[in-house]
């Protein structure tokens, strides 16, 4: 069964940094594209970055580019996102997800429940 466990989250004021950890199983964790997603409410659910696993290639969502970066410690089936310099908008659910397939432009099939990060002005 594959499993998803984000875990990071919190309260932080505009200009702080955040990490936040997800911890896979149930799959092989290299094999396979693993990346970050977010909601906000009222929102659509946004794509924030994403690791290919066949190139690793690294996407990152517009809003974010600069800000926040995308690791994965294969060893420990972790994959991290620093987020930096973080603004109120960035307030969501962020939530961990992996595909099937290794690209990330493949989407992702299986999600993790998911993290708060609110963002203080």
């Amino acid at each position: 069964e594959v499993q998803l466990q984000a875990s990071g989250g919190g309260l932080v004021q505009a200009g702080g940094s955040l990490r936040l950890s997800c911890v896979a199983s149930g799959f092989t964790f290299d094999d396979h594209a693993i990346g970050w997603f977010r909601q906000a409410p009222g929102k659509e659910r946004e794509g924030v970055s994403c690791i290919s696993a066949n190139n690793g290639k690294i996407y990152y969502g517009d809003s974010v580019k600069g800000r926040f970066t995308i690791s994965s410690d294969n060893a420990k089936n972790t994959v991290y996102l620093q987020m930096n310099n973080l603004k109120p908008e960035d307030t969501a659910v962020y939530y961990c997800a992996t595909g099937e397939r290794p690209s990330c432009v493949d989407g992702m099939d299986y999600w993790g429940k998911g993290t708060q990060v609110t963002v203080s002005s």
